[in-house]
């Protein structure tokens, strides 16, 4: 089975998790992949508490999860706004469900995905049937991603031409950089900028602009976490803002820190 490509766009200090947890991608199987973009699983043994950092995507996930001492628990997770933190400690396993900004929509048509927004809903009502402990209990990674694949199946996503369009759209966000002004954006799609928004609202779970941001940020985060000599004022160009207190402005609201700040604790000498 293929194994999507190993980013870290979205994950706040991506070395230090990855030394402190087993992180894997992959893919789910063919008839999924129109709507999930990845499955994500994790497991951890650590001596100390770790916490975990990220930046969330526009995306919503199912995520099935096994923390010490608490029984496993399957939860629906909104796109999350601000920062999001998660405390790991002992031991524990996590199996998730990545769908594609968009994807959610077909396997719970009856509710707009900004229902979901900002939200985790365990055991929702939706997979109200679901036991989580038949994709959490198996030691074989490969019996986890039946599971998964299984379960996704089993709730047969429906077509629905409207999600293929916010996924579309999302997709054209993500990967155009040229693309910085909503109403730029919308007249080029042939779209009001009101049909827009309420597409994005209904499949998405959060407005056009908010996507358009979100990804500048993670780039910045990408940047960050590669580059030890950033020029933040290139940078800023580059992903469309107006100027460089723009985009800290925006960095520091969503991180906590200024950019710069960031990739001075990033730095080997920090570390030290």
């Amino acid at each position: 089975m293929a194994t999507p490509r190993r980013d870290t766009h979205g994950i706040v200090d991506a070395a230090g998790l990855l030394a402190h947890v087993d992180f894997r991608r992959r893919a789910p199987a063919e008839p999924l992949r129109p709507y999930v973009e990845q499955y994500w699983l994790i497991d951890w043994d650590l001596p100390e508490p770790y916490v975990s950092h990220v930046v969330p995507h526009p995306a919503v996930n199912i995520i099935f999860q096994h923390f010490a001492d608490e029984q496993p628990f399957a939860e629906v997770a909104g796109v999350q706004l601000g920062l999001f933190a998660q405390k790991l400690e002992g031991r524990g396993r996590v199996c998730g469900i990545k769908f594609r900004p968009g994807g959610f929509r077909p396997f719970a048509p009856d509710r707009p995905v900004t229902d979901w927004t900002g939200r985790r809903v365990r055991q929702p009502e939706v997979y109200a049937d679901t036991n989580p402990a038949t994709v959490l209990t198996p030691d074989d990674e490969e019996a986890r991603i039946a599971a998964l694949d299984a379960f996704l199946l089993r709730h047969h996503p429906r077509p629905d031409p409207q999600a293929d369009l916010a996924m579309t759209l999302v997709d054209r966000i993500h990967t155009d950089r040229t693309i910085r002004r909503v109403t730029d954006f919308a007249r080029a799609e042939g779209m009001s900028v009101r049909l827009l928004q309420r597409l994005f609202a209904a499949y998405v779970g959060v407005g056009p602009k908010w996507v358009i941001l979100r990804y500048r940020i993670h780039e910045a985060l990408e940047r960050a976490e590669t580059d030890p000599e950033v020029d933040w004022a290139a940078l800023a160009t580059d992903l469309g803002y107006a100027d460089q207190a723009h985009l800290v402005r925006d960095f520091t609201a969503t991180v906590g820190v200024p950019p710069r700040t960031y990739a001075q604790a990033l730095s080997p000498t920090s570390r030290a």
